[in-house]
């Protein structure tokens, strides 16, 4: 059987400062092939690249990932700071347009982290440089050593930190069967208004908005905070999320 494809948008790095790539997490490919049953396929965050039609005549669905590089803030009406760069102006030429056109055509998107404050900015929202400058909010970023460096055990760094309360009767809290949910945090920016065209589905217990959903897809829209693609493979709260994806994506083959 042809197994669908998953176009993963692509990152921008320098590596050993002279040669430009574009990369994409080995957990997000993974969690693909491993839980959705697809063939992941990376596409370049680049606009001069990716040609947006031809990209989704391709695919049967698309994981926007996370990423370092923080959304550029004039994408929501903010000013710009050097203290929150790195940026990635040629991804957010991507990631915006291809979100409308994935929920006017249907098909199915998956947003992580970075992709899930693109899918907010896409549908009217903004967001916040450092949401824990806000006031009552936790330092969502991940641990680190007393000496600054991030914690070397991966264990650590994406270990469960904070419940998400979901909305009820909400696609998330029907997904789960369950109003609560315990996820990881790793990300410095985040929603700070929520798109006009945005549902929110899951809410931290400082107030951080964790889970998202298009209000007018006719498809699987879904947008989480934390990073579901570190291991789908054996947690059942980032089980559930790509196996509905996978779902979706397989449906979404066959109807076209």
């Amino acid at each position: 059987m042809v197994k669908p494809v998953i176009g993963v948008i692509g990152n921008a790095y320098s590596v050993e400062n002279r040669f430009t790539v574009q990369m994409a997490g080995q957990s997000n490919l993974q969690a693909i092939a491993d839980v959705t049953g697809g063939l992941p396929l990376i596409f370049a965050g680049n606009p001069r690249i990716t040609d947006i039609n031809d990209l989704l005549a391709s695919v049967d669905g698309v994981l926007l990932t996370g990423a370092r590089a923080n959304v550029h803030p004039e994408k929501f009406g903010a000013e710009p700071d050097p203290r929150h760069e790195p940026y990635d102006e040629n991804r957010d030429a991507v990631a915006l347009p291809l979100i409308d056109a994935c929920v006017e055509k249907g098909v199915p998107l998956f947003g992580i982290c970075r992709g899930f404050q693109e899918m907010n900015v896409a549908g009217g929202g903004s967001l916040h440089p450092e949401i824990r400058d806000l006031p009552g909010r936790m330092n969502h970023r991940m641990p680190r050593l007393e000496n600054g460096e991030i914690h070397p055990d991966p264990e650590v760094v994406f270990a469960d930190r904070h419940d998400v309360r979901l909305a009820p009767d909400g696609v998330f809290a029907r997904l789960y069967g369950r109003d609560v949910i315990r996820v990881n945090s790793l990300h410095g920016q985040g929603v700070l208004d929520l798109g006009d065209r945005i549902i929110c589905e899951g809410v931290a217990d400082d107030g951080t908005i964790e889970a998202i959903r298009f209000k007018d897809a006719p498809g699987f829209a879904l947008g989480v905070q934390w990073h579901a693609e570190y291991d789908p493979q054996r947690n059942p709260i980032n089980q559930v999320l790509f196996q509905a994806f996978g779902e979706a994506v397989e449906r979404y083959r066959q109807a076209r």
